[in-house]
């Protein structure tokens, strides 16, 4: 697996050859041009991509990395920011960034977030992820016919993903396997035209509010 990589730190590019799995292949570019025309001649070579974003030129690298993922939709895209923002992190998210996380990020954490991505979910973090669902939340509770598809243990599911459980919490709240779990989310999914978990939460949340 070959990952371009835009990073201008040498202390945070040092530290990802460091934790990268074995057989991967991280290809460093400096530009925002150069990881455009690399796609564009290449587009299906390189399975991710990795953007740092400098702390001197956040907002703009925000910026940049919304235009990349406006360009390329189909490209998987990790950022991992120099500091914490929920407004850039909600921004990055709403254009199709498919995962956030810390420049120094542990070898046995990176391995599970590629693998969550690769799953077709989505990784923030389950604080942030806890939060924006909160803070996304209407103030009033409005019909969802989409939810109106869903099967009693469908929508229990849907309501337990609302609160921010993993699929193994979900088995155990319901008294059911994980591969049901996993059945169920493909379903619903389906049935709601939601493509992850956040945006599941996002949809059934409003329903739980209380009065």
């Amino acid at each position: 697996m070959k990952i371009l990589c835009w990073n201008t730190d040498n202390a945070v590019w040092k530290h990802w050859n460091q934790v990268i799995s074995r057989g991967v292949s991280l290809v460093r570019v400096d530009t925002l041009e150069e990881v455009r025309q690399i796609l564009r001649a290449k587009p299906s070579e390189f399975e991710y991509c990795f953007f740092y974003l400098d702390k001197e030129f956040f907002a703009k690298h925000v910026e940049d990395v919304a235009s990349v993922c406006g360009e390329l939709p189909q490209q998987k895209v990790v950022v991992f920011p120099s500091q914490h923002s929920q407004s850039a992190a909600l921004r990055l998210f709403s254009v199709g960034v498919n995962g956030q996380c810390a420049p120094y990020i542990g070898k046995e954490q990176l391995t599970l977030v590629l693998s969550v991505i690769e799953s077709g979910e989505i990784w923030g973090g389950k604080a942030f992820i806890q939060q924006l669902i909160q803070q996304s939340a209407l103030p009033v509770a409005q019909p969802n016919s989409a939810l109106d598809e869903l099967s009693e243990r469908e929508l229990s599911v849907a309501q337990c993903v609302s609160k921010g459980l993993s699929n193994k919490q979900i088995a155990l709240e319901l008294n059911i396997t994980e591969r049901t779990v996993k059945a169920h989310l493909t379903s619903i999914f389906k049935k709601t035209q939601t493509k992850d978990r956040l945006a599941l939460a996002l949809l059934v949340k409003p329903q739980s509010v209380v009065h």
